[in-house]
């Protein structure tokens, strides 16, 4: 029985846990080992909620948000997806991501307003 309350509790909070990625403002990066040289540098989003998920440990979450390239950005508000940037074939993010999503995030927080 006690192992049963255990696998429900962690059925429960790995639940929870993964719908978190999606709260107020969020950039997402979905990665993997062999293509982690073509991430970019989430830094300059430090100031909203940032999320890495790698294929091997969040495979899960990868089927669920239907990603096909890797590495793949995108950026939720409040659950729903706003921009979706994929490397496709080169494997490798342009360094424009960033002011692409910081300009998308800029629209969100001015229609705050």
């Amino acid at each position: 029985m006690r192992a049963l309350l255990t696998i429900l509790f962690l059925l429960f909070a790995l639940n929870i846990s993964s719908q978190n990625y999606k709260d107020g403002i969020s950039i997402v990066q979905f990665s993997a080992e062999f293509c982690s040289d073509g991430e970019i540098d989430l830094k300059p989003f430090r100031s909203h909620n940032v999320y890495e998920f790698d294929l091997e440990k969040h495979g899960k979450i990868f089927a669920k948000e239907k990603i096909e390239f890797l590495p793949t950005l995108i950026l939720y508000q409040n659950g729903k997806e706003i921009k979706r940037i994929e490397a496709g074939i080169s494997l490798k993010l342009d360094d424009e991501c960033i002011g692409i999503m910081q300009k998308e995030i800029d629209g969100l927080l001015s229609s705050k307003f």
